[in-house]
């Protein structure tokens, strides 16, 4: 499903965060410099997480000028943010280079800090109960805009500015606006950059970082290929065809089976253990035959190969999907303890705020238009 604003998709500047060391290189030595000053941007950037680059001293005062407007345009704008959870959840509206909105969400818990990013403007999927589902997808982000998320937030916890003082950024979660799989080369590319060392990456572990998907099953087979040890994580909502028919459109093109068949394989190719986000819906999906269902088709792989998080479901405004009851969260839990499977209600943050992913976005978007 397309937005409105898709026939009018521009291409975000090249940045110094969608290079390649190799291109990286090219650039400074094009601009007449060094090759080594490649290496000092990448410290300023990936190791300081610094885009002043009049702040730069180790390079002369009259070339930063060049350096900041060929190599570090100016990427996401901080639009507006919401505060929850006494200041240990700070979502924030950002805004593009060419007026498109996506959202990041920053979530402090006692043993870490979780960044959950976009990699799309909107999304194409077309889930019914899913706020950015509802706006279609607009266009891919770039590698730049992507890990501009991840920077500003690596250093939100380093100066202390969300609650509980100064932390570091332990976990990145590509849970945010868009389907990842969509996007697949920026997003591997985010990848790499996130999970590399110092002065060549953020230096968060790989296995410290997940890649959400509704099920495309082409993509999940090329990420269990890549040799990197990130958790991969399937959106499935539903145990059966019919319904996930329903929920997840794109079950129709790559159906339950293929999906599962191509999770265990991502099992079994990585020894990550997949995650199975499930969205309890009153009414919908949250009932006892559907808890058995789910077990029977996860337990059909064998043992221990997945973990399962039923999701209480953030309802959109006016929406008649909307959050099941506590009994029946206890219960489909329950029915899957029962039945060997891992499973861990979601935690949900920000349930007093915007909280699912595309809310505050849909909501600016619909008062611009009034």
């Amino acid at each position: 499903m397309l937005s409105h604003a898709h026939a009018a998709r521009g291409k975000a500047p090249r940045h110094f965060a969608d290079m390649t060391d190799d291109e990286a290189v090219e650039a400074v030595t094009g601009m007449g410099l060094p090759r080594f000053r490649a290496r000092q941007l990448a410290s300023h950037y990936y190791g300081h997480g610094d885009v002043d680059v009049e702040s730069f001293t180790d390079f002369p005062r009259d070339l930063r000028g060049r350096i900041a407007e060929t190599l570090f345009p100016v990427l996401i704008d901080e639009v507006t943010r919401q505060i929850a959870d006494e200041g240990m959840t700070v979502k924030t509206l950002w805004r593009l280079f060419d007026g498109s909105r996506i959202e990041s969400v920053l979530m402090r818990y006692p043993r870490r800090a979780t960044l959950c990013i976009s990699s799309q403007v909107g999304c194409g999927m077309g889930c019914p109960f899913c706020a950015t589902g509802h706006l279609g997808l607009t266009r891919n982000m770039s590698t730049g805009e992507i890990l501009e998320q991840v920077r500003v937030a690596s250093c939100a916890m380093r100066d202390g500015e969300v609650a509980g003082g100064p932390g570091r950024l332990s976990n990145v979660v590509f849970m945010g606006m868009g389907e990842p799989m969509g996007n697949y080369r920026s997003v591997l590319a985010a990848v790499r950059r996130i999970c590399a060392p110092a002065p060549g990456g953020f230096g968060i572990s790989a296995r410290n970082i997940t890649i959400s998907t509704v099920g495309v099953v082409p993509g999940i087979r090329k990420l269990a290929s890549e040799g990197l040890p990130v958790r991969l994580a399937v959106s499935l909502h539903a145990a059966s065809d019919v319904l996930r028919d329903e929920l997840v459109p794109m079950n129709r093109r790559f159906d339950t089976t293929q999906v599962l068949d191509a999770a265990h394989d991502y099992y079994e190719a990585t020894g990550r253990r997949v995650s199975i986000e499930y969205a309890l819906m009153r009414g919908i999906n949250d009932q006892a035959e559907h808890a058995t269902l789910l077990a029977k088709r996860l337990n059909h792989y064998g043992d221990d190969w997945v973990h399962v998080n039923p999701i209480p479901l953030n309802p959109i405004e006016g929406s008649r999907w909307t959050a099941s009851k506590p009994e029946d969260e206890r219960r489909f839990l329950d029915i899957l303890h029962h039945a060997g499977i891992a499973a861990t209600l979601r935690d949900t943050r920000g349930s007093d705020i915007d909280g699912a992913c595309g809310q505050l976005a849909a909501k600016m978007e619909d008062s611009s238009t009034l």
